[in-house]
């Protein structure tokens, strides 16, 4: 699974065309973070989505379990939950496919919606019944949620108490964080590298 999974993020970094970004987390190169943007002239059009990738074992024989992380109002999409409709995530996968095509997938879902095998079935509804009044709805939302601002990675709670009961605020740590990479500090190194960064 290992090689096969560098290969499709090396595949996404050096590919521009596409706008995606996949992000490993430091201690489980399997558990991925995405994003990508809206489409055009859609109502997800300026938006940036977060969606969070787990590679199984058997990878590219079974496919990835994906998830929004951002909060999208869309049919195939739980409000709720994240959870995704989409048919190459369940049994229309096969090998052939990346974590390239399953962004491209994703993105393409947002620009043509399937009502009629829905993950949400109140934002089916509203789609079906008054299409102006979904397109409004999403449009909303993706201002709220899917703002670029909003993408960057989730820095730890108890991180940020950490360095707070060292003397630096949390505004203070979190861009320092963000900046070296840091979603959380689990060693000493860590802890040095962004006290010493604060201290520059």
């Amino acid at each position: 699974m290992s090689k096969r999974l560098l290969r499709d993020i090396q595949s996404i970094k050096e590919d521009q065309d596409w706008k995606f970004t996949v992000t490993p987390s430091e201690s489980d190169i399997s558990q991925l973070r995405a994003t990508f943007e809206g489409p055009s002239n859609s109502p997800y059009d300026g938006g940036v989505f977060v969606v969070d990738i787990s590679v199984p074992n058997e990878y590219p024989l079974k496919p990835p379990k994906v998830k929004f992380e951002t909060r999208l109002f869309h049919p195939n999409v739980s409000s709720q939950t994240g959870a995704i409709c989409l048919d190459i995530l369940k049994n229309a996968w096969t090998p052939v496919y990346t974590i390239k095509s399953i962004l491209i997938s994703l993105q393409q879902l947002l620009d043509s919606p399937n009502p009629s095998d829905p993950q949400d079935a109140e934002v089916a509804a509203v789609y079906l019944k008054d299409r102006n009044q979904f397109d409004i709805t999403a449009a909303q939302w993706t201002r709220q949620y899917a703002q670029p601002a909003a993408t960057g990675p989730k820095i730890d709670q108890a991180s940020l108490d950490r360095f707070a009961s060292m003397g630096f605020p949390p505004e203070q740590v979190a861009p320092v964080m963000e900046k070296l990479g840091l979603e959380r500090v689990e060693d000493d190194d860590q802890v040095n590298r962004v006290v010493e960064a604060l201290l520059q």
